[in-house]
């Protein structure tokens, strides 16, 4: 739930893309350059998220040291949205970005913006081991486990993500028009860093508790 609920909030946030595609399908005239910059879009946050997560699939310690490594990342997290909070300046970029370049656009974006490490805090209570030493024994298996479940958990994450966002984009293309974008514009700056530091302080409390 944690997981689908981080991608809607993505996906509806702006800062994550879906005016750019938009903007291709109003410059390109047509659907099908609506969804190669949606498709863009997504193969770029899932790089951005499963960049993230992956490290910490491949943490053997992350069985003897669960608590202290997922205290560790919540404080990051809540670092990061202070971090975020104080610091509103966005690197000016193109309104029109081909689909070829807008993956990597959608990478960085996610990435700078903390996407990911939202995310961390989430996966770290789903990779919970109840059982340390049969984790030790097993830690090639759990590797693998945790990777998989990576995997899943971005794929989870940028399918919601993309689905809300695209959808938001598919009525501002076809109905709402760029007059909504004008006059309906709304600024997610503040809730993101606040958002970031809320994900972080529940993990801390689920990790210290």
């Amino acid at each position: 739930m944690a997981v689908v609920a981080s991608g809607i909030y993505h996906g509806v946030n702006p800062g994550m893309g879906w005016p750019l595609v938009v903007s291709a399908a109003l410059m390109d005239g047509g659907s099908r350059a609506f969804f190669a910059a949606l498709g863009a879009l997504s193969v770029g946050h899932f790089l951005a998220m499963i960049g993230i997560l992956l490290p910490f699939a491949a943490m053997t310690a992350l069985v003897e040291w669960q608590s202290e490594i997922r205290i560790g990342a919540a404080i990051v997290v809540v670092a990061f949205g202070v971090w975020l909070l104080f610091n509103r300046r966005h690197p000016r970029i193109l309104s029109r970005i081909p689909p070829s370049r807008l993956a990597l656009w959608s990478f960085l974006v996610a990435t700078a913006h903390g996407a990911g490490l939202m995310l961390v805090p989430i996966y770290l209570g789903l990779c919970l081991a109840s059982d340390p030493d049969a984790g030790h024994q097993a830690a090639a298996a759990l590797m693998t486990q945790n990777a998989g479940l990576s995997v899943a958990v971005a794929g989870v994450h940028t399918g919601s993500m993309i689905l809300s966002g695209g959808a938001l984009a598919f009525a501002v293309y076809r109905w709402l028009g760029l007059r909504f974008l004008s006059k309906g514009w709304f600024d997610l700056d503040l809730i993101w860093a606040l958002s970031l530091m809320l994900v972080g302080g529940i993990g801390l409390a689920v990790a210290i508790w």
